[in-house]
């Protein structure tokens, strides 16, 4: 693709980057197949490309967003299933980064679109404040159906059950059963620990029989990515360097870390990019780098270790494997979930389209409920026809997005994969 800045602006290291991602643009389309939000409306602009086009000239002309800028890029899912798709590797992901982070600073957005924008970051990261607003939510649940647009997506995503701290959400170290083959830290996240502890405890027993030792560090919190997409760089920055602050001292207290495992392939994602995220702050730039090339999902460090399947009493149910966009396009993970679960013993299916997006995407259910509710319902008619008795994925969201809709219970992949090395059956197959 062909761009005119000028050299003024190329002296903005952003518009430089900028101006590398989108030369490399060839117009080509691939991307608009395997685009959820292309595929849906069929409009050019809500396509890779056609948000591309949109971002050049955005940017070329040192203009401010427009309404029309804001609802195209506000429209993407940040799936990724266009990198993965895309034959000339153009880094779509950080360009629009920049593009949300633009909107963030110079776009006025109506107040009601300020003021959800404004609440979700003080409440979704903060694990006390979340409970909180769950129950909330929870108890106004009865009139999803009756509130308009946003608010009755948010009150329809809220939970049946609100659960309470778990002896996991305070720092501590747990220590391997027999010899111990790694040290690692384990990540338990901000959302996903209110909304289902289950993971990280079923995460924790499938480590430490496997011989790590497990840290939790303190002041450890959310991973940045919630804000991340919404523009917020500071506040991503500084979520981001306090989880690495958080990372050393625990190194510098227990001994060396091996991985920083997580077990939300959302989380996963965004850590695995700090390196990035924080490359021009000179003070953090090599320690975030050195913490990205540490981070591993759950199914990775579970390869390396080598699974130790036990017998199960009775038939082992059917799995139907979710690929969330995070683990397949993000992180490129196809593999290690799928065969650590043929390796514990279950047949996994795949449903058709699986690399669409379920629409859950951070906080897109609650920001684009319309669009969101189509991909749901198309993700959950696929997953039907895979004729599976569970649905595993390895994303939070992708959970609570699925869970009422597949028509089967929905469980994290370490859930199983706990049950088959001798962990307790999950709670949602009793």
């Amino acid at each position: 693709m062909q761009t005119t800045f000028t050299l003024a602006q190329m002296a903005d290291p952003h518009i430089a980057q900028a101006n590398d991602i989108l030369r490399k643009c060839v117009h080509c389309g691939f991307c608009t197949a395997t685009c959820p939000t292309y595929v849906l409306l069929g409009d050019e602009l809500d396509s890779p490309r056609g948000r591309i086009y949109l971002i050049k000239g955005l940017l070329e002309e040192g203009a401010k967003p427009t309404e029309q800028h804001v609802t195209h890029i506000d429209r993407c899912l940040t799936c990724l299933s266009c990198m993965t798709t895309c034959p000339a590797s153009v880094d779509y992901m950080h360009l629009v980064d920049d593009a949300r982070a633009k909107i963030e600073r110079e776009y006025k957005r109506p107040f009601m679109d300020r003021l959800i924008r404004g609440l979700l970051p003080l409440v979704l990261p903060y694990p006390d404040r979340f409970r909180v607003m769950l129950l909330g939510a929870w108890l106004a649940r009865p009139l999803a159906r009756v509130m308009p647009g946003r608010l009755g997506a948010m009150l329809g995503l809220a939970p049946k059950r609100i659960h309470a701290p778990t002896d996991l959400d305070r720092p501590q170290v747990i220590k391997a059963e027999g010899v111990m083959k790694k040290r690692v830290a384990l990540m338990t996240g901000c959302a996903q620990k209110v909304l289902n502890p289950a993971i990280n405890e079923a995460t924790v027993r499938l480590l430490t029989r496997h011989g790590c030792e497990v840290v939790i560090a303190d002041g450890q919190g959310c991973c940045g990515a919630l804000v991340h997409h919404m523009g917020k760089e500071d506040q991503s920055h500084a979520q981001a360097k306090a989880n690495i602050e958080a990372w050393e001292r625990a190194e510098a207290t227990h001994g060396t870390i091996d991985a920083i495992v997580i077990n939300a392939s959302g989380c996963g994602t965004t850590v695995k990019d700090y390196g990035w995220m924080l490359r021009r702050d000179d003070t953090m730039a090599a320690r975030a780098k050195a913490m990205s090339e540490k981070t591993k999902d759950i199914t990775e460090v579970m390869m390396d270790l080598g699974l130790n399947a036990a017998a199960i009493d009775g038939d082992k149910p059917v799995v139907a494997y979710h690929s969330a966009c995070s683990m397949q396009h993000g992180q490129k993970l196809t593999k290690p979930p799928k065969e650590l679960l043929a390796q514990a013993g279950f047949e996994v299916r795949e449903p058709a389209e699986s690399h669409l997006c379920c629409g859950s995407a951070g906080t897109y259910n609650m920001m684009q409920p319309e669009i969101s509710g189509r991909l749901k319902d198309r993700k959950a008619a696929n997953m039907k026809r895979t004729g599976a008795q569970v649905m595993a994925t390895g994303n939070i969201g992708c959970m609570v997005q699925l869970e009422d809709v597949v028509g089967m219970p929905v469980v994290h992949t370490v859930e199983l994969l706990d049950w088959a090395t001798g962990g307790p059956k999950p709670a949602g197959l009793k």
